[in-house]
Order: structure tokens, then sequence, then C-alpha cells
């Protein structure tokens, strides 16, 4: 990367010098034809070292300022522009030029092939008062109030006065085309586009200060599985029970007297030998419960049964309490299990 250098006449503050020419073993024929326009007095230019001389000589005088742009900026700040229907009108009051004016500080023919100019003091010192009193209280007006505005804003002029005691502007060496008589000049082909452009980057905005990120605390949802604070689900908590509590078959009063078998030798009553299976009367049984089933009857209802299940002692219960004896007198005489009742014990069961 080749180091480009610069005089201390163009460092910031630094009074007006000798302008530093760096030429090329060879001047170009542009160069020769340029300076015999400019000179009222015809001089040798046989060399390389008389045109160092005279272009020295020539861009080091006083009246040798270069006229870079122009900027049009307001008089006043905006709350205090004129008003008016007619456009014309308005850019005459409330609009003003200011010329930028600079001076040349170093040629180089050699390595860089640029010429710099740094801005003179009366453009400097008019580029610091418009900002300070014009652009300073616009921007100003357009941000709100924080606590540290007007540090912040002090802050601005002070770098926008610190950028333009700096700012040096560069462009290839063939700019000294436009040279006129005394080594005054002005930008060809299209340069002071250039030169406005980099003046009205130096116009920084008042940037206020972020808003400060407050952090929202939301609730978690309640799910299943979570432990909200009102206690949604406990893992000692059971579920209400849907379906009327269990009911034993013993304590079920029939709707019909049931013989009571006493003692095993005791000879079974004649009750159901004399009674006709369709006048007996018999209770539903009623149903096991031993773990809760939440009920689909708003999907599906099952068909009722037509007729009820009776709840008679099975012959196993009675092999049980009495022995082989009362279930074979049970079957030879009192339930009539020859005569047909087994058919229809099977069908209910």
């Amino acid at each position: 990367m080749v180091i480009q250098l610069l005089p201390a006449s163009a460092a910031a503050y630094a009074p007006r010098s000798t302008v530093n020419v760096v030429l090329n073993n060879k001047v170009e024929p542009w160069l020769t034809q340029t300076l015999k326009r400019i000179n009222r007095v015809k001089r040798p230019l046989n060399s390389v070292q008389q045109h160092t001389r005279c272009l020295t000589e020539t861009l080091s005088g006083t009246n040798a300022m270069w006229s870079l742009c122009s900027i049009m900026v307001p008089k006043a700040p905006d709350s205090e522009l004129r008003k008016d229907a007619n456009p014309l009108v308005e850019a005459l009051f409330n609009y003003q030029l200011i010329h930028i004016e600079a001076y040349v500080v170093h040629v180089d023919m050699v390595s860089q092939h640029e010429v710099a100019f740094k801005l003179t003091p009366e453009t400097i010192e008019a580029l610091i008062e418009y900002h300070k009193d014009i652009y300073s209280v616009d921007v100003a007006a357009s941000t709100w109030n924080w606590a540290e505005k007007e540090v912040q804003l002090k802050k601005l002029q002070d770098e926008f006065k610190q950028a333009v005691n700096r700012y040096v502007f560069r462009t290839g060496v063939k700019a000294l085309e436009g040279m006129e008589e005394e080594g005054a000049g002005e930008l060809l082909e299209g340069r002071g586009e250039d030169v406005k452009s980099a003046i009205m980057g130096l116009f920084l905005p008042l940037l206020p200060p972020p808003p400060r990120i407050v952090d929202v605390v939301r609730p978690a949802p309640l799910l299943p599985s979570s432990h909200g604070a009102a206690n949604w689900w406990q893992p000692g908590q059971h579920m209400s029970q849907i379906h009327p509590a269990p009911v034993e078959s013993w304590r079920v009063v029939p709707s019909t007297p049931s013989p009571t078998i006493t003692t095993c030798g005791e000879t079974q009553p004649s009750f159901w030998s004399t009674m006709a299976m369709s006048e007996i009367q018999l209770p539903s049984p009623t149903p096991s419960f031993s773990q809760p089933i939440y009920s689909t009857s708003q999907y599906y209802s099952p068909p009722q049964p037509t007729a009820p299940i009776p709840a008679l002692p099975l012959p196993s219960m009675l092999a049980q309490q009495c022995g082989s004896s009362a279930v074979n007198s049970s079957y030879g005489g009192g339930f009539g299990w020859d005569t047909g009742f087994a058919p229809q014990y099977a069908a209910f069961t």
C-alpha cells in the first residue's frame, strides 16, 4: 500500500505556506501549455526545474484562490423563514450561497498524480457559523428533549469544527488545467460535485440516545403438567367421582322376599316350586365399581335392556354354603332345573 504523504501546511489550523510541487523527469505537454497561457511575462520553460519554479511561484501567490463549488443553505432557522406562495420569493429571501474556496497545498506528478486543496480560513469560518446558528437550531428542534441534549449538541458542533479544518480535497493532477492568471482557478469536469458531496457529508445528524429496553415478564401459561399458583393440579388430589359410590350387593333390598337358607340340613321351602316363572319379580343386579370411568353417553347411548337381569342365587353359591346335598336338593325339587329353568337362566346370565 502506497503511503500518501501531505506537507505540514495541509494539517488542521496550519497557516498557508509555499506549495509543495513534485514533477516527473519528463514534464507533461499540457502543463507546459497551461503555464505559458497564464503567465503574462514570458518565462523560459526548457527544463523540469524551470517548470517546478514557475508552478510553485504561481500557486503560492496570495491571489491563487480556487473556487471549488457553491452550496445553497438557509439564511435562518426553519421557524424564522419567510413563507410565500411564490417559490422565487422564498428562494431570494430565505436562502444564501456559501462559496467553497481553497488553495493548493500539494502537487504530486510522480507517485499519486494528484493535487490537494485546503479550504481557506474565510470558507471555514462561514461553514462553522452556519452550522452553529442555523443547522444546530434546526436539528435540535426536530429531536425530542433528553437530559444530555445540550451536551450532545455542543459536542456535535465541536466535531464539525474539527472536521472542516482537517478537510483536504484530493483530485487528479489534470485539474490544474483550470488554472488562470495569478494562480487562481476553478474545478472543471464536474469535480465540484465531489467537493459539494464531501462538504455536506460533514453535517452529521443529532442522534438521541436509544430507548431503554424494558423486559416484559409474562406469566407462563398453565399446562396440565405445570404447577400454578392456583394449585390447578395437585399430586394428592383425586378427581371428583362422576358415578355414585358403589353399593355392596348384600345391602340391596330386593323387591320380593327371597328364601333364606339357615342350615345345610334344613329342608328347602316349597316357595320356588309353588311360584311360576312369570310371577317372579327379581331386582336388577348392582354393577360393581372399582375405577372411575369417563362416560361417553354424549357420543353414544347404549340401548336399555328390555328385561332386568334376575339376581338369583347361583348353584355354586349354594354349593359353597351347604355342600353337595343342598345343590342336589335345589336341582331336584326347589328350582325346577329339569322343568325348563336352565335354558331361561342361561339366557339371562
